[in-house]
């Protein structure tokens, strides 16, 4: 399935519990302070160890600033359309914009039928919905003329005026599963938001899209007006994450959390990461274009000129050299035997290179220098601290504009981050570049086992590092030579193997693509 050229959002989606609600809006905003895009919580009315959802949101929308709201999901049986326009929009006015609808039929239907609701079939259920939104469409176009008036089989309106205007578009999300759901989904709504513990497989996801996608393009929408969400049951690997938002047009992820350190590492490590990984992805991927909301909610493919134009001319030749080995090593270890690396066959010579082939090649190289050049400041940081040329202040102030940032400005966190970010990139190879590689280029096959295999051998020294910085809080000075010593081996390990990487994978890569 295609990526819809969202931008990508994370969220947390926090359990409302009554008898503790002060940590219910507590963790709110340490969503909102640690950089979230989204927090939302579930809508059970007839559950009375949860707080109302309504109220709950109003609350949270007056303790928070920036970060935006949403229920997920309200059961439209329990909320009557006409109110729930009216009580969105306001909720919208009141937070400044940051206020979204999700909606769903209702599942829970002896709790619902108890507090009053008609029990409905699930067929009736989602034709309720479908008028549902209708109405609530209705009463945010304060532009139409005279009042609504909707007269429905599970919904009448019979004159209501009109308003209040929301402040700015909001987006009507729904929890679907069934392909009749799905297809209402693709005629109406502005997202879809399963969760992955109820869909059990990424399989479903890519089902979901293709109904979706169908019913949109049969009633004049693109496929891209749907916002894809997901709902997450455990922190996933940014890996993941990327390869969802590439492959199935994810771009808002939430994880269902109530715990502060999974909220902050969510924020701080897995949202740059996975956007990283995107956004090197769509660089090299067709162009769109984005319309509608800044929120991305309509992106929409490039279309065509009026007079297709000629593809572009071919280079002769990738336009640029993989890094070379210098050769210097800091340490005495050696970790694996460089004579014994295999090398692929070449193509010939007259091979010739468009530029968007050239860009597939560059990519790597690309996040390679990133690597390096994070891995020199972060040497040249040890150095500092080791001749006491900075002290703890001072390296605060500069480790604060590195782009991998910590909440603890300290050595330790700077390194284990970039330890992280290192095994996300060998991650994202192994997972994804790797087998596509050889599947479809097979003489590449001992060139790929001997990268993974170095992979491996990198990750342990990455668990080196880990110790020895452990040693190192515990002992600063007396630990400092051990963490030198395994950094200098990582350095020779980490610029011999992206030296020989780029050596063999640029040039499959410019032909055949990411």
């Amino acid at each position: 399935m295609p990526d819809y050229g969202h931008d990508l959002l994370f969220s947390a989606n926090i359990v409302p519990y009554a008898q503790d609600p002060g940590t219910v809006v507590a963790h709110a905003q340490l969503a909102e302070r640690a950089g979230l895009d989204l927090v939302t919580f579930q809508d059970h009315p007839y559950q009375p160890a949860l707080l109302d959802t309504w109220t709950l949101l109003g609350y949270v929308a007056a303790a928070t600033e920036t970060i935006r709201l949403a229920g997920n999901v309200h059961p439209l049986p329990l909320r009557p359309p006409a109110m729930l326009a009216q009580a969105a929009a306001s909720l919208d006015l009141l937070s400044g914009g940051r206020f979204e609808l999700g909606l769903g039929t209702g599942g829970y239907w002896d709790a619902i039928a108890a507090m009053g609701a008609p029990r409905l079939t699930p067929g009736d259920a989602v034709a309720a919905l479908e008028e549902g939104i209708q109405i609530i469409r209705a009463a945010w176009d304060t532009d139409a003329p005279g009042g609504i008036h909707f007269h429905g089989v599970h919904h009448r309106v019979e004159g209501t005026p009109r308003g209040p205007r929301p402040a700015h578009d909001i987006g009507i999300w729904l929890g679907a599963y069934k392909p009749r759901m799905l297809r209402l989904t693709g005629r109406l709504a502005d997202g879809w938001l399963p969760s992955l513990p109820h869909l059990r497989t990424t399989a479903k996801i890519a089902e979901g899209n293709a109904v979706i996608d169908e019913a949109a393009a049969e009633a004049g929408r693109a496929p891209g007006d749907i916002r894809r969400l997901l709902n997450l049951g455990e922190e996933l690997p940014p890996a993941q994450l990327a390869e969802l938002a590439l492959e199935h047009g994810i771009s808002v992820f939430t994880l269902m959390t109530g715990d502060p350190a999974q909220i902050q590492r969510f924020a701080a490590e897995t949202a740059p990461a996975v956007r990283e990984l995107v956004a090197a992805a769509r660089r090299t991927a067709p162009t769109a274009t984005m319309e509608g909301s800044p929120g991305g909610r309509a992106p929409r493919a490039a279309q065509p000129s009026a007079s297709p134009q000629p593809p572009p001319e071919a280079e002769p030749s990738l336009g640029f050299t993989p890094t070379p080995d210098d050769g210097v090593r800091l340490s005495d270890v050696r970790v694996w035997d460089e004579s014994t690396r295999p090398t692929a066959p070449r193509p010939g010579s007259a091979r010739r290179y468009t530029p968007r082939e050239q860009a597939n090649g560059r990519h790597l190289i690309d996040v390679h220098d990133h690597l390096r050049a994070e891995l020199a400041q972060l040497r040249d940081l040890i150095g500092q601290v080791a001749a006491g040329a900075l002290d703890a202040d001072a390296a605060r102030s500069h480790i604060n504009t590195m782009t991998m940032r910590q909440n603890n400005w300290t050595l330790g966190a700077y390194c284990e981050s970039y330890c992280r970010l290192l095994t996300m990139h060998h991650s994202a190879e192994d997972a994804a570049v790797f087998p596509h590689l050889r599947r479809v280029e097979p003489a590449l096959a001992p060139v790929l086992d001997r990268l993974k295999e170095e992979h491996q051998a990198i990750h342990k020294i990455l668990e080196r590092i880990d110790r020895a910085l452990v040693a190192f809080v515990g002992d600063p000075a007396g630990r400092l030579g051990e963490l030198r010593a395994v950094v200098d081996l990582l350095t020779d390990s980490l610029l011999s193997h992206l030296s020989y990487e780029e050596r063999e994978l640029v040039e499959p890569l410019a032909r055949h693509g990411i």
